[in-house]
């Protein structure tokens, strides 16, 4: 039986301005912890992963744990590709640019387009086969030249595409769970959970716990990861008051942006034309991409759908 979900016209910016100083701010000084007092990029993880409870404790009051196995499947898919590709990015911030990474990683609904695409059997619209083009093209340009106009391809570039793959998958997956009713504190909980899940890992990474880093490392890195793990949330509330159509353009462009140029102001490196073109480029297809899937999904969301006995709709909803 369809539903109808009233949203409130314009409390969703406030939220959203929230989510894009929090995630601008974070991209910016993310690496400081390991760059400027060598705090391991395995211990920034652990952090990070501490700090999601808070968001996910906020986001389960008032709200329903979903605990059907399905809810919990696509919970874990969810959580370990983003605690995933989470773990990859710490690694990237400490040896590549901010202000070239994380426009890249932007890019990350060209590859839930392109699953839609293989596994829905979805027809693309014309403005993601744009932001898919510019996508591709930004990629090329970040490959051929650095910050300083120096060739790259390197560790850091590979990873960010990692990075990239991953958020991109666990987009996917997140509208997948959505399809079959899983409320979006069930899908942050199980998110703080797969975080946690992979602290081990990250701790293995890092040789250790790292006791002996100097006080600076550990407050700055839960200082940084706060303005994470809280813009995850912001991220939630902005969605449950907005239009998607509009909030995620927004914040998937406006927060690279606020991450580059506080990158350029700090550290006072201007990058190449090639990188420079790079960057508006994966802000431009990332936000094409955004755009253009989200109105397909409030198409879809607009036609009625059945449900079978296991909650899964009869026919592909994006």
């Amino acid at each position: 039986m369809p539903t109808t979900i009233s949203r409130i016209s314009r409390s969703w910016i406030p939220y959203a301005g929230l989510l894009v100083l929090f995630w601008g701010v974070w991209g910016a000084f993310s690496a400081v912890p390991t760059s400027d007092y060598g705090y391991p990029d395995g211990m920034v993880y652990v952090v990070w992963s501490i700090t999601m409870i808070i968001p996910a404790v906020a986001a389960l009051r008032g709200n329903r744990l979903d605990r059907r196995p399905i809810a919990t499947v696509y919970g874990l898919l969810v959580g370990l590709t983003g605690a995933g590709g989470q773990l990859l990015l710490f690694k990237a911030l400490t040896i590549g640019p901010a202000y070239l990474i994380f426009p890249l990683i932007a890019l990350s609904p060209a590859i839930t387009v392109l699953m839609a695409m293989a596994l829905l059997r979805e027809r693309i619209p014309r403005l993601a086969v744009v932001g898919v083009i510019a996508a591709l093209v930004a990629v090329v340009l970040f490959s051929v030249s650095g910050g300083d106009g120096s060739a790259t391809g390197g560790t850091w570039l590979i990873l960010a595409i990692v990075v990239c793959v991953a958020w991109g998958v666990q987009a996917y997956f997140m509208r997948k769970a959505a399809t079959v009713g899983v409320n979006d504190a069930t899908t942050f909980t199980w998110m703080t959970i797969s975080g946690l899940l992979l602290a081990p890992i990250a701790i293995w990474m890092a040789g250790g716990l790292a006791l002996d880093a100097p006080w600076q490392a550990p407050s700055l890195a839960a200082v940084t990861q706060v303005l994470n793990a809280v813009g995850a949330l912001f991220l939630v509330m902005a969605f449950s008051r907005g239009k998607a159509s509009i909030v995620a353009p927004t914040t998937n462009a406006l927060a690279p942006v606020l991450t580059v140029i506080l990158s350029l102001i700090v550290y006072q490196r201007v990058p190449s034309v090639y990188a420079t073109i790079g960057i508006v480029l994966a802000i431009v297809g990332s936000t094409l991409m955004v755009y253009a899937d989200e109105k397909r999904g409030e198409a879809a969301a607009a036609t009625p759908v059945t449900l079978d006995r296991d909650g899964a709709p009869d026919v592909a909803v994006p």
